[in-house]
This record gives C-alpha cells, structure tokens and sequence, in this order.
C-alpha cells in the first residue's frame, strides 16, 4: 500500500513538477531546494 502511493506521488512530480537537474543545486533558492528534497524522498521511498 505504501509503495502503490509513493509511485504514485512520483508519477504526479514527474508530470507537474519542474526539473532541476540541470541546474547547479548551490545557487538555487530555499524553496527549490526543499522541493527537491522532497522529489528525492518521494522517489527513494517508491523504489523500496
């Protein structure tokens, strides 16, 4: 159950949400850094 959600929620920031990978990380604002984090949270939990 907690996968099929996570998978979800991936698919979801993978379609609305901006990419930032080709950005340099260390001049990015705080609010960009936190959705990152939160991309990186929610896409480490749906591959376990």
């Amino acid at each position: 159950m907690k996968k099929t959600i996570f998978k979800i929620l991936a698919r979801f920031n993978k379609a609305v949400l901006p990419k930032y990978y080709s950005r340099d990380l260390k001049n990015l604002k705080k609010w960009e850094m936190a959705l990152v984090g939160y991309k990186y949270w929610v896409t480490c939990n749906s591959l376990n």
